[in-house]
C-alpha cells in the first residue's frame, strides 16, 4: 500500500499566540477588578496548571489566573516578540533560552518539574508497538514533534541513543497535537511525554521505554519583566515549589525538580 507522508506546516506561532494573549488580556467591562496574570505555558502542562492556578487564586485574593497552552519554542518566542504575558512556563530550558537573550524575563529561571518520554498507542495496539524501533516500519502512522519543540528534540535524542532511524508520517508543533492523533486512531504510534499517556486515560496505552531512553526533561518557568505585575508574576513562579503545586504535579505523574 502507498502512503504519502504528510507533514505538518510550521505555524506561525508568534502571530497567533500574540493575538490571542491579546485577547485574553482585554479588559472588558463587565470584569471584575483586580490583579490579572498571564501564563504561557507548554501543552504537556494543560492539565495540571488549572488546579494549580486556582489554588493561587485563592491565596491571592482578587488575583485572576489567564491560562494559554501551545508549543513551547512558539511560545517563547511570541514572548520575545512582544506577546503579553506575566509568567512562561516551558518544557525545556533550550526553550526559555530565547527569552533570557532577550532581557524579557525577570531574575532567575525556576525548574518546578520534569517529565520523560514515552510511547503512546491506541486502545489494544494494533501496530503491536513495542519500542522504538518499530517507528522505522513502513507499515505503520507514526507521529512525532517537529524538532524546534522540545518534545521533539527530547524524540531527536532517543531516536539517536536507540540507534533508530525513524521514519514518522507527521510532524507536530505540540505534544498534545501528537497525543490527539493516538487518542482519535489517525496513527498507530505518537513519542509523547508520560504524562499525557496518563492524561489520556482509557484512550491509549503507553509503552514504556528503556531508562537511557527517556530522555528527561527539566520544566523551567520564570516571571517575565513585559507583566503587568512582576512581583505578583514571581510569587506566582515561587508557587510553582511549593507543597500544593508539587502534590498536583505528582498525581499528574510529572517527577520533582533535582
Amino acid at each position: 500500500m502507498t502512503r504519502g507522508r504528510t507533514v505538518t506546516r510550521r505555524r506561525a506561532a508568534a502571530v497567533v499566540v500574540v493575538a490571542a494573549v491579546a485577547a485574553l488580556t482585554g479588559c472588558a467591562a463587565d470584569e471584575p477588578a483586580g490583579a490579572r496574570l498571564v501564563v504561557l505555558a507548554a501543552a504537556s502542562l494543560t492539565d495540571v496548571l488549572p488546579p494549580i492556578a486556582e489554588q493561587f487564586e485563592r491565596t491571592h485574593p482578587g488575583t485572576q489566573v489567564v491560562l494559554s497552552f501551545g508549543g513551547s519554542a512558539g511560545l517563547a518566542q511570541s514572548v520575545a516578540a512582544g506577546a503579553p504575558a506575566d509568567v512562561l512556563a516551558v518544557a525545556s530550558p533550550a526553550a526559555l533560552q530565547v527569552v533570557l537573550d532577550s532581557g524579557d524575563s525577570v531574575g532567575e529561571p525556576v525548574v518546578f518539574a520534569r517529565n520523560s518520554l514515552e510511547i503512546a498507542v491506541p486502545t489494544g495496539n494494533p501496530g503491536a508497538v513495542t519500542g522504538l524501533a518499530d517507528f522505522a516500519r513502513d507499515d505503520l502512522d507514526l507521529a512525532v514533534c517537529a524538532a524546534q519543540v522540545p518534545c521533539g528534540a527530547a524524540a531527536a535524542s532517543a531516536f539517536t541513543v536507540a540507534r533508530v532511524d525513524p521514519r514518522p508520517d507527521t510532524l507536530e508543533q505540540d505534544v498534545r497535537a501528537v497525543l490527539t492523533k493516538v487518542r482519535t486512531g489517525e496513527v498507530d504510534a505518537g513519542l509523547v511525554y508520560a504524562t499525557d499517556v496518563r492524561a489520556a486515560g482509557d484512550d491509549v496505552e503507553g509503552v514504556t521505554l528503556p531508562p537511557a531512553q527517556r530522555v528527561p526533561a527539566d520544566y523551567p518557568a520564570v516571571a517575565l519583566s513585559g507583566g503587568a505585575s512582576p512581583d505578583l508574576a514571581a510569587d506566582l513562579v515561587a508557587a510553582l515549589l511549593g507543597a500544593d503545586a508539587q502534590r498536583e504535579l505528582a498525581a499528574a505523574g510529572f517527577l520533582p525538580p533535582l
